[in-house]
């Protein structure tokens, strides 16, 4: 064992329960969800939307964001198995060398494509309670970079997502993968995610914007997609066609993203701006 790196050999599955395991990747993503929906009863209450509408939210967004991922993953990064083998898309199993399925888990979410997924959910949510569709995006981009923070810790337990090889103190041995020192990629964006959330919160307590304007929204995506390109750089390519590549799949997929934030924050500034001077 190398003591001069911090040696990772986290087994992903935390117990099996007749043949089903338990994971810290889904614990996680759980709880990260849990705790985005509590913190958004408080935002709830003080913009004076219904109780039911909260209520109702949890079910749009981890649909939005389970489905949006999941077709992300297969289509963006691993078009050529999924096509070739669909049903694996949909249901959590995968086939075996002996031709018989067994239960594999959702092995691959894509971020990008979860975030297309809860827009479009939030899209039916807003009409069905009958919500601004901007107050629902600026409400959950207040979140948002907080239940990142989770995805990206499930992402270190499962030992995924690595970065490229470093010589820092802190670099990360990741055993299941190899015995190689590389940059903990997943826990940069763990961090990078959770400062951006507290960030915004305390902008939102200030009441510097208003909900429904689009600011939080915008001001949310913009500084996550900018962390997502950065850190991309040190990470190693997720599938083969990345290699040599100047911009990685997950970058090309962040600049949208990037471009809609700074749309939201001009136009806010400059709604509040005309606000002031009327």
């Amino acid at each position: 064992m190398n003591l001069l790196y911090i040696n990772w050999d986290i087994n992903p599955e935390i117990v099996n329960i007749f043949g089903l395991p338990v994971k810290y990747y889904g614990l996680l993503f759980l709880t990260g969800l849990v705790l985005c929906f509590n913190i958004l009863k408080g935002i709830y209450k003080k913009e004076n939307l219904s109780v039911q509408a909260h209520e109702a939210l949890f079910s749009y967004a981890l649909i939005g964001i389970l489905a949006g991922a999941r077709l992300g993953h297969c289509l963006f990064y691993d078009f050529d198995y999924y096509s070739q083998h669909p049903v694996e898309i949909f249901l959590p199993i995968q086939k075996g060398p002996d031709g018989s399925y067994y239960f594999s888990g959702f092995a691959g979410l894509a971020s990008h494509g979860g975030g297309i997924g809860l827009l479009i959910m939030l899209l039916l949510y807003a009409r069905k309670f009958s919500i601004s569709f901007m107050t629902i995006l600026d409400a959950i981009a207040i979140v948002l970079p907080l239940g990142g923070t989770f995805i990206r810790l499930a992402n270190l337990m499962n030992s995924e997502i690595i970065g490229i090889p470093s010589t820092l103190p802190w670099a990360f041995i990741f055993h299941q993968v190899d015995e190689v020192p590389r940059h903990p990629a997943q826990l940069y964006e763990a961090i990078s995610y959770f400062i951006i959330f507290v960030v915004v919160f305390l902008v939102y307590k200030k009441n510097i914007f208003s909900i429904g304007k689009g600011f939080y929204f915008g001001i949310s995506i913009l500084l996550i997609f900018i962390m997502r390109i950065l850190i991309e750089f040190i990470k190693e390519d997720q599938v083969g066609f990345e290699h040599g590549m100047s911009f990685n799949m997950g970058q090309l997929l962040s600049i949208p993203f990037v471009l809609l934030g700074l749309f939201f924050i001009a136009k806010s500034i400059l709604e509040k701006g005309k606000i002031k001077t009327s």
